[in-house]
């Protein structure tokens, strides 16, 4: 007991050395201050004298690494990104997807898609593959588009030679067993059910604007495998497929944060000279057409009134989309539509604001910010290798669709109008900040390169399209929107349909000169 009060009494009075030393701070003649002492009369403005001058890092806005690009015997091209840091992502890109489906049953992509990392040659199972995956730290994905199949794998770059010895696994010897195919049925018909009782109606709309836009061709195809194929496709089917679309030569094995050389290794073992689980016959029934647009309007006559998934009620809602014909990605148009896309811009009325959030493009600026009753107006750009399509998607109480389509037939003409030279800028910069950003992820930078060097056999770095962004001028921008409204537009209409304008009136306001329907005279309201 005595000792705790020593001990007490020690550290109340400041005992030890530290104790001794340390000024009350209630006496002002002990204070220091961080402005006082060794440099007294240097402002913080100038250096200090005797210090060592910073180097800081520099940037030229270039990257340092260069896409290197091999193609091997077979016709498959090798791509590769390095980029610091201890994972990778590698992957097969394939041209294929629902756009050659034409001579077979539409829902084959789809189908594969949900297939993909089952069980293969070297795998019983799809838990072997995640678990020689987890061995290194890694994730897989497959997504499937209308011109493009992709597997993916992001690893460690330690385990570079297996990853790529699986995703050939995958790629080139699934088994396809018939309970494999059964449970794809099912997943298959539960996406289509969701698909239509999701309050959202965009990748709906975005398939119905295709299928109005190339009428029963090319990317006109469904994407989703419609209801009475699910039963239909098969592992013949699927066999026949893949030994048309999935050769060597409509590959290309991409890597970011790999070493070239490695990889072109791990290519020619895994992936030079193996025989298909489909065999080895000779590609029958490719299809090599071009996208034909055809314009014309598709309809959905649906009650939209009872979609909210909650207790809060959701407002009845009626969902039109309009598009016209812009340009391939591989025409020196594409990045005009690009910057023009950025700049109608829009999205929901109930979207937050903010720096970069698009509050100043022109459907938030001439629509949604003037007419309140609107809940959404949105541009779309989709561009594949022959053809694109520019759209506006808006959405409206029922009873104010044919005003609504009226706002945004006038957008569409005035796209063709007086660009400012102030909103171009902020288009332009706004378009090369989401690039920049978009492509400081690994995996979008692996997609990138995937399917640049699958079009064009190249890759264009991102300070090259910056460079193109920043040479469009306003006379650009009117040139190709005055070209686009010269084509027939697409239409697609979903929910209450009851004060659609017919597709001919659509068409005549497009090639007005206001954007103004012809007036409808009825006898009775």
């Amino acid at each position: 007991m005595a000792a705790m009060v020593l001990a007490a009494t020690r550290l109340l009075r400041g005992a030890g050395s530290w104790g001794r030393s340390r000024p009350r701070f209630g006496d002002p003649a002990y204070r220091r201050f961080s402005s006082g002492g060794a440099y007294p009369s240097i402002p913080l403005s100038s250096p200090l004298p005797g210090v060592p001058k910073p180097v800081f890092a520099s940037v030229d806005g270039q990257e340092k690494f260069e896409t290197k690009v091999t193609t091997l015997d077979n016709g498959l091209r090798v791509a590769s990104q390095n980029k610091f840091g201890q994972f990778c992502t590698v992957g097969i890109l394939i041209n294929s997807g629902s756009r050659y489906e034409a001579k077979y049953l539409s829902g084959i992509a789809h189908f594969l898609e949900k297939l993909a990392f089952s069980s293969t040659d070297r795998f019983g199972s799809k838990d072997e593959i995640l678990l020689t995956l987890e061995k290194h730290g890694g994730i897989c994905d497959c997504q499937t588009s209308r011109d493009t199949t992709m597997y993916a794998v992001s690893a460690d770059s330690k385990g570079l030679d297996t990853v790529v010895g699986l995703l050939a696994d995958v790629v080139l010897h699934p088994r396809l067993t018939d309970e494999e195919i059964e449970m794809t049925r099912m997943a298959v018909q539960f996406e289509l059910e969701d698909l239509n009782m999701r309050p959202d109606p965009e990748p709906l709309l975005t398939e119905m604007i295709h299928e109005a836009a190339y009428r029963e061709n090319t990317v006109g195809l469904h994407r989703f495998c419609p209801v009475e194929n699910i039963g239909k496709i098969n592992r013949e089917v699927l066999h026949s497929y893949l030994r048309s679309y999935y050769t060597p030569d409509r590959m290309v094995l991409a890597g970011v944060g790999v070493e070239h050389t490695q990889l072109v290794e791990c290519a020619r073992k895994y992936l030079l000279g193996t025989c298909p689980a489909w065999g080895t016959g000779a590609a029958v029934h490719v299809d090599r057409s071009v996208a034909q647009y055809t314009g014309g309007i598709v309809k959905l006559e649906r009650d939209m009134s009872n979609v909210s998934l909650g207790p809060a009620p959701f407002p009845e809602l009626t969902h039109i989309m309009i598009g016209l014909e812009s340009c391939s990605f591989l025409e020196g148009d594409f990045i005009p539509f690009a910057v023009l896309n950025m700049m109608m811009g829009g999205g929901g009325s109930f979207s937050a604001g903010g720096p970069g959030k698009g509050m100043f493009t022109r459907l938030y600026l001439n629509v949604l910010n003037r007419h309140h009753w609107m809940y959404n107006a949105t541009s779309y750009h989709h561009s594949y290798e022959d053809t694109g399509l520019l759209c506006i998607h808006a959405s409206a109480d029922p009873r104010q669709v044919r005003e609504m389509v009226e706002i945004i037939t006038r957008e569409f003409v005035l796209m063709a109008g007086t660009v400012d030279v102030v909103e171009l800028e902020r288009a332009k910069t706004q378009l090369m900040s989401m690039l920049m950003m978009n492509l400081e992820a690994r995996p979008v930078i692996f997609e990138d390169v995937g399917r640049q060097v699958l079009a064009t056999r190249s890759r264009k770095l991102p300070h090259e399209l910056c460079a193109l962004i920043r040479d469009v001028k306003p006379e650009d921008i009117k040139r190709v929107a005055s070209k686009m409204l010269r084509g027939k537009p697409a239409v697609a209409a979903l929910g209450d349909l009851s004060e659609l304008p017919t597709y001919e009136h659509v068409q005549t306001a497009l090639a007005s000169r206001d954007g103004r329907l012809p007036r409808a005279y009825r006898l009775f309201r």
